[in-house]
């Protein structure tokens, strides 16, 4: 039976643990049919040996999505490896300490200008970096957390990821005509280790025990990721500057 990204290239970002959505990510979509290149940074070689639990082999590059000359090389090296790209993951996020954890309104001006770029910015950049081997359009897919709402403990994430579900818009606007379409899925709370680094995360995730109407998993990141597959898919042709929640519902409860 063949599977939803029959033949599709897809490049996916942020595979760091086996419990991460990037990874579960890249098994659906491998799964699906998909040959997949994954990136990674700052280790590299971690990301190898958590590939290898994949069910299939799948590439690690290098790439830290601030650095101009990694994303200067990195159409070169997935073209070498895949040819081409259909799809797009990205699922990349970093604030230093100093800006999450309650320290909202004593974080300095630095540690925010970091967040942005790393975890909004870089959304931008990696479409740019990767237009070049997508002449025939394709799907480009991040992931957010509601930027809807002032999350406890989230702190400066909570702007950034409301910057990235802005990035998003815009870069469905401009990319559109090139056949490009870009979505996010904003996905409940996982126990990851962008999670982990967040002080005070359990409360943050509690919020899902009193209000999710489906029963909500932290240790199963695999309904985010088939919904990451998804919009990589051809079922969605033409929807773009979208956000999918997969968060049992939470999204749209009141009190």
């Amino acid at each position: 039976m063949s599977g939803i990204l029959d033949g599709k290239r897809i490049l996916i970002s942020g595979v760091l643990m086996e419990s991460s959505i990037a990874f579960h990510t890249a098994k659906v979509a491998q799964e699906q049919g998909a040959e997949v290149i994954l990136t990674a940074f700052p280790r590299p070689t971690l990301t190898e040996r958590i590939a290898r639990k994949l069910p299939k082999p799948a590439k690690v590059i290098e790439l830290d999505v601030t650095d101009d000359e990694h994303l200067g090389r990195l159409a070169g090296l997935v073209e070498a490896e895949l040819g081409s790209l259909d799809g797009v993951v990205h699922s990349i996020g970093f604030a230093p300490q100093d800006a999450l954890g309650g320290n909202f309104l004593n974080t300095p001006f630095e540690s925010v200008a970091t967040a942005m770029h790393v975890s909004a910015f870089s959304l931008k950049s990696l479409a740019m970096a990767c237009k070049p081997l997508m002449a025939e359009g394709g799907s480009i897919v991040g992931l957010t957390f509601d930027a809807q709402f002032a999350w406890p403990q989230y702190d400066w994430m909570g702007p950034a990821k409301a910057a990235l579900e802005a990035t998003s818009r815009y870069l469905a606007r401009d990319l559109g005509k090139d056949s490009i379409r870009c979505n996010l899925i904003s996905a409940g709370p996982i126990g990851s280790m962008a999670a982990k680094s967040i002080p005070g995360f359990g409360e943050l995730a509690d919020v899902w025990n009193h209000r999710s109407p489906l029963e909500w998993n932290m240790a199963d990141p695999e309904p985010a990721g088939r919904g990451v597959v998804a919009l990589l898919s051809d079922f969605f042709p033409k929807t773009t500057g979208e956000i999918i929640h997969v968060d049992g519902g939470v999204h749209m409860m009141g009190a």
